[in-house]
């Protein structure tokens, strides 16, 4: 991980002091990028111990699109505690729906993107075409002047991808994204880790994946999202018959909390391990081996069926996280 030791480097070297809504300042710098190459190892920290299982805890969530932070413990990840029951901001937002509620945060998006269309009534063709993609007709309006229906259908972006890596794997479009401005107002924190785009190498078998983050907190935020990213790029992977190879991770705003510059002043003097490997459990169907394509895995995973394989590491270190 000595890529993420050079990016901590570069913010405390070049980064500028500045205010934001948690009360503790960042050294922040805009614009970085981390890239990794799957095939020579997992991208786990290991100067100080990753808390993988809660990473991929949260994954798992995401991926039956959670939105309530009791189901992110019951799966091992209590990251989501405070931002749901100690975050003043969300205490006082109408939309939130009682203790642990987080709104619509990542998984629905991912999941259950809610789609609309509002369409002429008396246009058959279009309200047909919509109906044979999975719309329903949800009321009838009126909208200046003109009789109107109202359409909607929960968009599951992430299954699509996985069909078109299966089924047109040429395609450039081949992404998800949780940045839904119409709810963002009804989240408990708004997606930081907002665009994932996948690329497939049908030649080489191999499958990549392009992670923008427009906000990381480079001391517990990254290390946290980039074994998620990893680890849900080998799982694409291995329901649709790849290899998971470059995983790249573009952050905007890269910043460092002055709180935790103990933690990673101590980081810095250390000397990385080899990066260990990634097993996913046996019961995960393997596309390139049965020819069954099983997207139901992605909701059936559990944190279990992760296992770093051969990961060392230093002790471990600790730091608040802002709220």
């Amino acid at each position: 991980m000595k890529t993420y030791l050079e990016l901590v480097r570069t913010i405390l070297d070049t980064g500028t002091r500045q205010e934001n809504r948690t009360g503790v300042r960042t050294i922040t710098m805009p614009g970085a990028m981390m890239r990794f190459d799957l095939a020579e190892g997992f991208p786990a920290i290991t100067t100080r111990k990753l808390a993988f299982k809660s990473a991929v805890g949260e994954l798992c969530g995401f991926l039956r699109s959670s939105s309530n932070a009791a189901e992110f413990r019951k799966l091992g990840c209590r990251v989501w505690d405070q931002n749901a029951n100690e975050n003043a901001a969300w205490l006082a937002n109408p939309y939130r729906a009682g203790e642990d509620d987080l709104g619509e945060i990542y998984g629905v998006q991912w999941r259950k993107w809610p789609a609309y269309k509002v369409l002429d009534a008396g246009n058959d063709a279009q309200i047909a075409d919509a109906r044979q993609k999975g719309f329903r007709v949800v009321a009838n309006l009126a909208e200046e002047g003109r009789q109107k229906v109202l359409l909607h259908k929960a968009v599951d972006q992430l299954r699509q991808c996985l069909d078109t890596i299966l089924n047109n794997p040429t395609d450039r479009r081949i992404l998800f994204h949780g940045w839904n401005p119409a709810q963002l107002d009804e989240m408990a924190l708004p997606p930081c880790h907002l665009l994932y785009q996948f690329l497939p190498n049908v030649g080489r078998r191999e499958l990549s994946l392009c992670l923008y983050i427009r906000s990381n907190d480079i001391g517990l935020g990254a290390p946290f999202n980039l074994a998620e990213g990893a680890a849900l790029l080998e799982l694409v992977s291995r329901l649709t018959g790849y290899k998971a190879r470059w995983f790249t991770y573009f952050i905007a705003d890269a910043h460092v909390y002055e709180n935790h510059l103990p933690m990673l002043e101590e980081q810095l003097k250390r000397e990385p391990y080899p990066a260990p490997r990634l097993v996913l459990s046996d019961r995960i169907p393997a596309f390139a081996k049965t020819g069954q394509y099983a997207p139901q895995w992605l909701e059936q995973v559990e944190p279990s069926d992760f296992t770093l394989e051969g990961y060392l590491h230093h002790a471990p270190l600790t730091a608040p996280m802002a709220v």
